[in-house]
């Protein structure tokens, strides 16, 4: 009976969250992959002091992909200028930390990432939503030129 429950739960939580994501705007996208970064470190660490390996690596693996094929192929290296190669190169720093972190057991280098990821996700979070261009030819992208084009 439970089972059958948690399914429901977990079925009508992935309705939610892909519906959060169809209807979210550029910046509403970049909070929700910060969020999951963040979920998935917090997840990392339970597993590694519980000593479940598998399911640390796994959820290691998933901050990875939403650093590197999230909020790193989301930045537009050339119209982002500096800010977007500064952003750049802190993603690649938190992915070779967390690798590190996965290979030697390190809960530090975990919150260490997740504190960079949790103080990026509040200063993107203050710079709020901008209003809807009076142009509707116009990207979504020129609100956040660090965004790369969709």
């Amino acid at each position: 009976m439970f089972g059958s429950m948690q399914r429901g739960v977990n079925a009508y939580a992935k309705v939610g969250l892909e519906t959060s994501v169809i209807s979210a705007s550029p910046h509403k996208l970049i909070v929700l992959l910060y969020d999951g970064a963040l979920a998935a470190i917090k997840s990392a660490a339970n597993h590694m002091a519980d000593g479940r390996i598998a399911e640390k690596g796994e959820a290691i693996g998933k901050a990875l992909d939403i650093i590197n094929n999230g909020l790193r192929a989301s930045l537009d290296k050339k119209g982002g200028g500096e800010i977007a190669a500064n952003l750049d190169a802190l993603y690649v720093y938190m992915a070779q930390r967390l690798l590190t972190a996965s290979v030697q057991n390190k809960t530090a280098m975990l919150e260490e990432v997740q504190s960079l990821l949790a103080d990026l996700r509040d200063a993107w979070t203050q710079i709020g939503e901008k209003p809807a261009p009076a142009n509707a030819q116009q990207s979504a992208t020129s609100h956040y030129p660090v965004l790369a084009s969709a």
